[in-house]
C-alpha cells in the first residue's frame, strides 16, 4: 500500500455518491486513498421509488452504513454547510456540532430537489417526493382516500405521470388530476405516449394539459387564467433546484447553480473538485445531460475510475454518455419503456405491459445490486456511451 494518504470526501449519499464511493474504494484499495462519505441521513433513499412511498407502499429499507460495510469508507451523518476551497475543507454539522473535513479530492454529489420557489404557495401547501416528505404525503393521503377526496399532481413529466398513476391505482376512490404545461410524457414517441395516456385514462386520472399553476392554496390550485381547482392534497413534481453550497463557495456554476465541469467532470475553476449527477453541468457533443439515475450512475462510475487513475499518475479519457431508454411505471401492474437515441430523443421501439413492468423493476432495483457487486468487482453502470454521437473531435 502507498504510504501517501490521499483524502477523498464524497458529499451526498444518493445514487451517484454511493456509487462513486464504493467503486473508488474497490479500485483504490491498494493505494493510500481514504474515503469519507457525508450524508444528512443514514437511510439510503431510492428516488426511483418515491412515488411508491407517496402512494402508501412500504419499501425495503436500506441503510448507508450497511451498504458501506466492508469497504473501509468512513461515514459521517451530517449536513455539509460550507466548502472552503482555499484550505480544502468542508464544514459539516453533526448533531449540533461542527466538524471540518479536510480533502485532497472532493466529489460533489449533492443532488436536486423539487423546486417549490417559483409558484406562490407551493412551498407552504404542496408536498414533494423529496426524502421524508413523500411519507408525510402518504399519511395525509390515507385520510383523503377515506373521505373520497381529491389530489392534484402538478407536473406532467415522467415523475408526475408515475406518481399520478401510482396514487390512482392504490386509492381508486381518490379523484386524481394531473396538471401539465405540455402533453404528459411529451419527450416520448407517439405510440408510447398514447399507451401512457390510455393507462392514465384506465386508472381514472384526469389529465389537464396546456395549463400552468399560478398559485397553490391550502385547499385548491389556482391556474393561470383564473380557474381554481379544489384539492385536498397537492403533490409538486414540476421543476428541480439544487443547493447553493457550490455557488456560495465560489465554485464556477451555471445559471441554475450546477457546477460547470470539463470533459473529465472536474470543476473548471477548482479541478480538485469532481461534480457528478444532478450537481453537474455536463455537455456532450449532442447537448447537455439532464439529471436522471440513468445518467448519474455512469458519471459516478467514471469519476471513481478517474480519481483512481489520477492518484496513480495515469492519463484520463473524456467522459462519454448516451441515453438508452425512458422507463415509466404506470402503477404496479403496467409500465411503458421508450427506447431512445443518445440525445434522449425517441426511437420507434418501445415496450409495454407485463414485459415493461419486469423491465422497469430491473432498472429500479439495479443500483443497490450494483453497490453490492462493486465491493468485489468492477461492474458497469453505463448502458450506452452514445456511439458516434458522443465522440469528441481530436484536439
Amino acid at each position: 500500500m502507498s504510504s501517501i494518504e490521499h483524502r477523498v470526501v464524497v458529499l451526498g449519499g444518493g445514487y451517484t455518491g454511493m456509487m462513486a464511493a464504493i467503486r473508488l474504494a474497490h479500485r483504490a484499495r491498494r493505494t493510500g486513498v481514504r474515503i469519507t462519505l457525508v450524508n444528512p441521513s443514514a437511510r439510503f433513499v431510492e428516488r426511483l421509488r418515491t412515488h411508491q412511498v407517496a402512494a402508501g407502499q412500504t419499501l425495503a429499507e436500506h441503510r448507508i452504513p450497511d451498504l458501506l460495510a466492508g469497504t473501509g469508507i468512513g461515514f459521517v451523518q451530517g449536513t455539509a454547510t460550507a466548502i472552503d476551497t482555499e484550505h480544502r475543507t468542508v464544514r459539516v454539522e453533526v448533531d449540533g456540532d461542527v466538524r471540518a473535513l479536510a480533502y485532497d479530492t472532493l466529489v460533489y454529489a449533492i443532488g436536486s430537489a423539487a423546486d417549490v420557489s417559483r409558484v406562490p404557495g407551493a412551498d407552504l401547501h404542496a408536498f414533494t417526493l423529496d426524502g421524508p416528505r413523500a411519507a408525510r404525503f402518504a399519511e395525509r393521503l390515507r385520510d383523503v382516500a377515506a373521505a373520497g377526496g381529491t389530489v392534484m399532481v402538478c407536473g406532467g413529466g415522467l415523475t408526475g405521470v408515475e406518481a399520478a398513476a401510482e396514487i390512482a391505482e392504490a386509492h381508486p376512490g381518490v379523484a386524481v388530476t394531473l396538471l401539465s404545461s405540455d402533453e404528459p410524457g411529451a419527450m416520448m414517441g407517439p405510440k408510447a405516449r398514447a399507451y401512457m395516456r390510455r393507462a392514465l385514462d384506465r386508472l381514472g386520472v384526469t389529465v389537464r394539459a396546456g395549463v400552468r399553476v399560478a398559485k397553490v392554496l391550502p385547499d385548491a390550485v389556482e391556474l393561470e387564467g383564473g380557474d381554481t381547482l379544489h384539492a385536498d392534497l397537492c403533490l409538486w413534481t414540476a421543476g428541480v433546484t439544487v443547493a447553493p453550497l457550490a455557488r456560495d463557495a465560489g465554485i464556477a456554476v451555471d445559471g441554475r447553480g450546477l457546477i460547470v465541469v470539463d470533459a473529465t467532470l472536474r470543476s473548471v475553476s477548482h479541478p480538485e473538485i469532481h461534480a457528478i449527477g444532478d450537481a453537474a453541468a455536463i455537455d456532450m457533443p449532442w447537448g447537455r445531460i439532464h439529471g436522471t439515475c440513468q445518467s448519474g450512475m455512469p458519471t459516478a462510475q467514471y469519476t471513481a475510475d478517474t480519481i483512481d487513475r489520477l492518484v496513480r499518475g495515469r492519463t484520463v479519457k473524456p467522459f462519454r454518455f448516451g441515453y438508452f431508454h425512458q422507463p415509466v411505471s404506470l402503477g404496479r401492474r403496467d409500465a411503458v419503456i421508450q427506447f431512445t437515441r443518445a440525445d434522449d430523443t425517441p426511437r420507434r421501439a418501445y415496450l409495454k405491459g407485463r414485459a415493461a413492468v419486469l423491465y422497469k423493476e430491473a432498472v429500479s432495483s439495479s443500483p443497490v445490486k450494483l453497490y453490492r457487486l462493486s465491493k468485489r468487482m468492477n461492474v458497469t453502470a453505463t448502458l450506452s456511451k452514445g456511439g458516434r454521437a458522443t465522440r469528441r473531435p481530436a484536439a
